[in-house]
């Protein structure tokens, strides 16, 4: 079964000129944001991917980077993959962004793809759990801090007579650039080229059925594995179920998405994720936005109190569930419902 690297060794040697950008490139790019590249030079003049590339994998190992979470891992392995060759090494790669505080965790990067064509990529959830609060967020608040950080970001990236823009992410990387998108005046989203949105969640109820969001369904590419859950989150549309070689969570991993020459396979959802969309979709339906809110901060407030910073802090399910199970002011039935929501999520990562 063939996956991004497979890819990368069949089309490495292949520049874009010769072959056009597709949605594994799409991939490759979103993975890529999910690196620290504060300690590099990508913001100094202008630097290349395959010199940033260098950079990087002189200071960091793939041990260190996997330690911070699985898709830091891969994006570490697509990196080194990708930077050396000729279709992704002489890339100019500029503006580099990381924020992050109890609230939010927001990064971007942009690459020129050719010279008329640029791709803005925005990061998913790391490990902290503020950027995971935020994922949560997104179901009773719009918009969440780093969906206004994206706004900003991509309005200075797109000029009237500039390069066409693609914008995209994988994970809440791809919630971000879908808000972004759909945020700009006729002018600017005359210059997108396409948005994708690699298994992001979607929107709630009032964004999905928004004018804004109608405006740039046409340029909108949602991808999401058969075993969804993440992408399956709020309210989607005509989305595009590709094959993954994972059953469970870590399929929303981008290196287990199968690949067949340069598009992925597609597929038809498991029902165990279509279970947990119907799930969810229930009690959202009972719980207006302040009732979610309710749950939102009992639940990570009673992380928080227990010190437990990111992802990496959290040893044991069985723990963790202890302290959900804590939290005050909380039905059960939501309890249940984020116990399964982070076992299938951050627990599993």
């Amino acid at each position: 079964m063939a996956n991004v690297f497979d890819y990368l060794n069949e089309f490495g040697d292949v520049r874009f000129e010769e072959k056009p950008f597709n949605e594994v490139d799409n991939l490759i790019f979103a993975e890529l944001a999910y690196l620290d590249y504060a300690r590099t030079k990508i913001n100094e003049n202008c630097h290349t991917l395959g010199e940033i590339g260098h950079e990087y994998l002189s200071k960091y190992t793939y041990r260190q980077i996997r330690q911070l979470g699985i898709e830091q891992g891969v994006a570490f392995r697509v990196l080194e993959a990708a930077y050396s060759t000729e279709r992704f090494r002489h890339l100019p790669v500029s503006d580099y962004v990381y924020l992050a505080n109890r609230d939010m965790q927001f990064s971007a990067m942009a690459i020129r793809v050719t010279r008329d064509l640029e791709y803005v990529a925005f990061e998913g959830s790391d490990q902290m759990i503020g950027s995971w609060r935020e994922d949560f967020a997104m179901a009773c608040t719009f918009p969440v801090p780093a969906h206004l950080e994206a706004i900003k970001y991509l309005k200075g990236h797109i000029h009237p007579f500039g390069p066409k823009v693609i914008v995209g992410g994988h994970s809440k990387g791809g919630n971000l650039a879908l808000v972004a998108a759909m945020s700009l005046g006729w002018l600017r989203r005359s210059r997108v080229k396409a948005v994708y949105n690699n298994d992001g969640p979607g929107l709630r109820r009032n964004e999905f059925e928004s004018k804004e969001f109608e405006n740039i369904l046409s340029k909108y590419y949602h991808i999401v594995p058969h075993s969804t859950v993440v992408g399956a989150l709020l309210c989607n549309r005509n989305y595009v179920v590709v094959k993954a070689s994972k059953d469970n969570i870590l399929g929303h991993s981008g290196e287990y998405w199968q690949v067949f020459g340069d598009r992925f396979e597609r597929a038809k959802r498991s029902e165990r994720s279509l279970e947990m969309e119907r799930r969810v979709w229930a009690w959202l339906d009972k719980h207006d936005d302040e009732d979610r809110k309710k749950v939102l901060e009992a639940v990570f407030g009673t992380l928080e109190g227990c010190n437990i910073s990111n992802t990496m802090s959290i040893k044991s399910f069985r723990n963790i569930v202890k302290l959900i199970r804590q939290a005050r002011n909380v039905d059960k039935e939501s309890k249940d419902l984020v116990i399964s929501l982070l076992k299938e999520t951050i627990l599993q990562r």
